[in-house]
């Protein structure tokens, strides 16, 4: 089995899982802070991830193109250093002013550190070793998805073990009903942000200077060659993933949120968190296996279909079943991601990075406004039947991958 050995891959693959574990955080953060410090309606969860999550993926096609130029060696690191330090800032501001807009504003900065590294990670993880670039591109988005997992059940546990028998319901006297008394710590997640700074140097370091691969320029009679392509492909698969993107990534940040409600401990909603995520992760790897053997249209129909009941009971259900449908909805769900990256790729065979760019981008701002349309809806319904409404857009979206070319080739308009 091949396994990446290169010092250029790790230094991207393990900035990669620092920088998911510190973003994957964030929903465990915010509903923390909301029930002890700053308090925050559903809808002002929400918004907070989504626009955490719009704000990076906005900006990741300029960092990719500053990246294509130089190499991208500090604004990877730069990045990842950006996203601990905005990580801390958040935790500062909200404990000395307990003030949500004011909390906001590092928060959703953070967002920034996160769109500088992922171009970067995805050029230097494939350019590490040419002949494995898709197994390189497959083990990046792994160490992500790793990171992603740990997150969520890292801080929850941090926080329970630093507050364990100190939180005390004190209703009127903040003001807030149902708001505990300030009598919280956060001190561990303020070591934590400082852990980063290992990941960093070594980030720093084990990038080259520039480019090893220079961006190859196809010319025809000196002229830049363009393919032209039909629209609907395009149209397809964006429709794809904005219906995808209620169900991952959207609904992963309100998973701890529902079960919040039903009185788990931060650690407990931090723990199913992150099953979601670490079962998205090793299932994009088996699904990408079988992709390259079958019909890669099916694969994401069926992952998104066997998804879609799993969303559906997680309100119904709790206990040690909660975590079974967890695994399923978040392994199935997940499980297509780089599929469709792929997909987007071979719409675009000429310009690859391009692609994995903008559809990346793409995914991450339809799932930072599933975020904001999750919580807007949960609070206006109830967050159980907004999961169950996943669960239909869940199925929806697995059958336009239907619509799309069988052979997954670029439709070249006659």
């Amino acid at each position: 089995m091949y396994i990446p050995r290169q010092r250029q891959f790790w230094s991207v693959g393990l900035g990669h899982f620092t920088n998911d574990v510190f973003m994957a955080s964030g929903s465990i953060l915010l509903i923390f802070l909301s029930t002890t410090i700053v308090p925050m309606s559903f809808t002002q969860i929400g918004f907070a991830l989504g626009m955490q999550q719009l704000s990076g993926a906005l900006a990741q096609p300029m960092f990719g193109l500053r990246a294509d130029k130089s190499g991208g060696r500090v604004i990877g690191s730069g990045g990842l250093a950006w996203v601990a330090a905005m990580f801390a800032l958040t935790l500062l501001i909200a404990l000395l002013t307990r003030n949500y807009y004011l909390m906001l504003i590092p928060f959703l900065m953070q967002g920034l550190g996160s769109a500088a590294l992922h171009p970067v990670g995805m050029l230097h993880a494939a350019e590490s070793n040419e002949r494995r670039a898709a197994s390189n591109t497959a083990y990046f988005f792994l160490m992500g998805q790793s990171g992603l997992a740990l997150g969520p059940a890292l801080v929850g546990y941090l926080l329970d073990a630093a507050n364990r028998g100190t939180l005390i319901k004190f209703s009127g006297v903040t003001g807030f009903p149902g708001i505990n008394v300030m009598t919280v710590s956060v001190m561990p997640l303020f070591f934590m942000a400082l852990f980063a700074i290992p990941i960093v140097i070594f980030m720093f370091t084990g990038l080259p200077r520039g480019r090893l691969v220079p961006a190859k320029e196809e010319k025809t009679n000196g002229k830049a060659s363009h393919s032209t392509v039909t629209y609907a492909p395009f149209i397809i698969i964006a429709l794809l993933v904005m219906l995808r993107a209620l169900a991952q990534p959207g609904s992963a940040n309100f998973i701890p949120v529902l079960f919040e409600e039903k009185g788990w401990t931060a650690a407990q909603y931090g723990l199913i968190a992150s099953s979601f995520w670490i079962a998205s992760g090793i299932a994009g790897v088996i699904m990408g296996n079988l992709a390259d053997r079958f019909d890669r249209r099916y694969i994401v129909l069926a992952s998104m279909v066997i998804s879609a009941p799993a969303f559906f009971l997680l309100p119904f259900i709790d206990g040690a079943a909660a975590f079974a449908l967890a695994i399923i909805a978040g392994g199935f769900s997940g499980g297509s991601h780089s599929i469709i990256v792929v997909l987007a790729q071979e719409l675009v065979p000429d310009s690859k990075g391009f692609a994995s760019g903008a559809i990346l981008g793409f995914i991450f701002a339809s799932g930072a406004i599933g975020n904001i349309i999750i919580g807007a809806v949960s609070d206006v319904i109830g967050l159980g039947v907004t999961f169950q409404i996943v669960a239909i857009t869940a199925v929806a979206a697995g059958f336009f991958a239907l619509l799309l070319p069988k052979r997954q080739q670029p439709v070249v308009a006659s």
